[in-house]
């Protein structure tokens, strides 16, 4: 069962990492221009959940009943989560709200390909903060991982105009660099926050308990979104943006815009699946193998420069995962080959002929 919900969790993050860059950039691209409106579509895909959870509930509810009489049978929860999980879903859920912001105006005036190898770096920060946060262990080549992902966003850093669109300022792009920074870096925490939740939570933690987790941690992101389209009017500008989209426009604006929900959830659900299933570090793992291919995507769809500088610091990237995967596949190995205690023997009792 376990192997099954990695596998399915992988498979969603991966259309996740890989769509919704492209999908946003896309939106940029021609002619969107609401940052807000782009965060709050991250997790306004989060009714999608609603369908499964129904499914689990009435899986129960058939359970209690096949378990039990007719007459005593215990009245089922709609509700797994339990008040002090809902308190902290929702202030993850807050954070994540700051972090979609942060990252939709970033990629408001980055290349997909570079705004990926700097997300790439969020591995490096993961390793720290699930150090800090849930005792993750460090070894040398965890810690080569994270000096291999630093240099190579500073290689971007110091030649940052080298892909900088011909309509953007350089201060806009400067400015969406450092937005991008910041919320792989808050994304990074957010992963081990996840992980030390599970933890602490005073009640078994299940996957439709984590559906539920989710469904509150989108919903209370969505909210602090919607609160930011109100102040800045997005609301009033929404349908005007979509008649004067430069391809196929209304229609198109809009099923661009149900399809960048859904493929976001996909993301969300995935990296919150993956650190349920196996840990949050593991989850910065997949999602920074992923990039590479986005980063390929990006440069095919939109024709984005792919400048030596790229170049170097995909490859660091790539050698500090690479890094980062030996070490941990090398700490496995050495646990799988402790000699374990040897069993102790207890020894035959004599069988005694008399009868009592």
């Amino acid at each position: 069962m376990k192997n099954g919900l990695i596998i399915i969790n992988c498979i969603i993050l991966t259309i996740g990492t890989c769509g919704g860059p492209l999908l946003t950039r896309l939106y940029f691209t021609n002619g969107g221009k609401r940052i807000w409106f782009m965060s709050f579509l991250q997790t306004a895909g989060c009714p999608i959940i609603l369908l499964p959870l129904l499914a689990s509930f009435l899986r129960r509810r058939r359970s209690n009943r096949n378990s039990n009489n007719a007459e005593n049978t215990p009245k089922t929860k709609i509700f797994l989560m339990e008040t002090p999980l809902f308190i902290a879903s929702i202030v993850i859920g807050l954070l994540t709200g700051l972090d979609n912001y942060l990252y939709s105006y970033g990629l408001a005036y980055l290349p997909v390909s570079t705004s990926s190898l700097i997300i790439g770096t969020q591995l490096a920060f993961n390793a720290l903060f699930a150090f800090l946060l849930v005792k993750q262990k460090f070894t040398p080549f965890s810690i080569n991982a994270v000096v291999l992902l630093t240099v190579g966003t500073g290689i971007l850093a110091l030649h940052s105009d080298g892909d900088k669109p011909a309509n953007e300022s350089h201060k806009q792009y400067v400015i969406g660099f450092l937005m991008t920074v910041v919320a792989a870096v808050l994304y990074a925490f957010i992963l081990p926050l996840v992980e030390l939740t599970y933890k602490k939570a005073r009640q078994e933690i299940t996957f439709p308990l984590v559906l539920e987790i989710q469904m509150v941690m989108c919903v209370a992101a969505t909210l602090f979104c919607v609160v930011g389209m109100f102040i800045v009017g997005d609301f009033k500008v929404i349908a005007k943006e979509a008649r004067e989209f430069k391809i196929g426009g209304s229609v198109f604006y809009y099923a661009l815009i149900v399809i960048t929900g859904i493929i976001w959830q996909g993301f969300f659900l995935g990296a919150i699946g993956i650190v349920f299933c196996a840990s949050s570090l593991a989850s910065g793992v997949l999602i920074s193998v992923l990039l590479p291919v986005t980063e390929v995507l990006a440069v095919v769809c939109f024709q984005e420069k792919f400048q030596a500088e790229k170049g170097v610091s995909l490859l660091l990237s790539l050698w500090g995962f690479v890094s980062y995967f030996y070490g941990e596949i090398k700490s496995g190995k050495k646990v799988l080959d402790k000699p374990q205690p040897p069993e102790t023997e207890l020894p035959i009792l004599p069988v005694s002929d008399s009868v009592a």
